[in-house]
C-alpha cells in the first residue's frame, strides 16, 4: 500500500481561523467607527433638537408678553378714547346751552386725541414685535420638526449597528450607514435654509 502524504490539518485550521478572525476583527472594528460616529452625530442632533424647541419656548414666551402688553396699550387706548369723548361731551353741553365751553375743555380733548395716537403707535409696534417673535419660534419649530426624526434615525442607526456587530451581517450593517447617512442629510437641511 502507498505511503499517504499526511498534511498537518490542525495547523491549516488554526491559519483559517487566524484569518476569520482577522478579517471579523477588521469588520468589528469598522462597525465599532461607524457607530461611534453615529452616536457623536447623535449626540449632536440631540442638542440641536433640544435648543431649537426650548429658543422657540422662549421666543413664544416673549411673544405671549409681547401680546399682553400690546393689549395693556389698545385698554389704554379705548381709556383715554372714553376720557376724550366725556370732555367733548361736556364741550357740547356748554354749546347746548349757548356759551363757550372753557379752554382747557377743548386743551384736554385735544391732549386725549394725541394720546390716543401716540398710544396706538406703541400697540402697533408691541404687535410687529410680537409676529416677529413668533415667527421666529415658528422657523425653530419647523427645524425641531427636522432634528427630532435625525435623532430617532441615528438611534436605530446604532442598534443596528450592534445587531450587525452580535450578527457579523454586513447587509444590516449597510442599513446602519445608510440610516445614518439619511439622518445626516436631515441635519444638514436647517444649515442649508439658515
Amino acid at each position: 500500500m502507498p505511503e499517504e502524504t499526511e498534511i498537518d490539518t490542525d495547523a491549516l485550521r488554526e491559519r483559517i481561523d487566524e484569518q476569520r478572525e482577522k478579517r471579523g476583527g477588521s469588520f468589528l472594528r469598522w462597525i465599532s467607527l461607524t457607530t461611534a460616529l453615529l452616536a457623536a452625530l447623535a449626540a449632536i442632533a440631540s442638542l440641536k433638537a433640544g435648543a431649537t424647541v426650548n429658543e422657540a419656548l422662549v421666543l413664544k414666551t416673549d411673544a405671549t408678553r409681547l401680546q399682553a402688553q400690546a393689549s395693556d396699550q389698545w385698554t389704554y387706548y379705548q381709556a383715554k378714547g372714553i376720557k376724550g369723548a366725556v370732555t367733548q361731551s361736556a364741550i357740547n353741553t356748554w354749546e347746548a346751552i349757548g356759551k363757550s365751553a372753557p379752554p382747557r375743555l377743548a386743551a384736554e380733548s385735544a391732549r386725549y386725541l394725541a394720546q390716543q395716537d401716540s398710544i396706538s403707535r406703541k400697540a402697533t409696534e408691541l404687535e410687529h414685535q410680537r409676529d416677529e417673535k413668533s415667527h421666529e419660534a415658528e422657523v425653530l419649530l419647523s427645524q425641531h420638526q427636522i432634528y427630532a426624526p435625525a435623532v430617532a434615525l441615528l438611534q436605530i442607526a446604532i442598534a443596528l449597528g450592534a445587531i450587525a456587530a452580535l450578527t457579523g451581517s454586513r447587509f444590516v450593517w449597510f442599513g446602519s450607514m445608510g440610516l445614518g447617512l439619511v439622518a445626516a442629510i436631515l441635519l444638514a437641511i436647517p444649515a442649508l435654509h439658515g
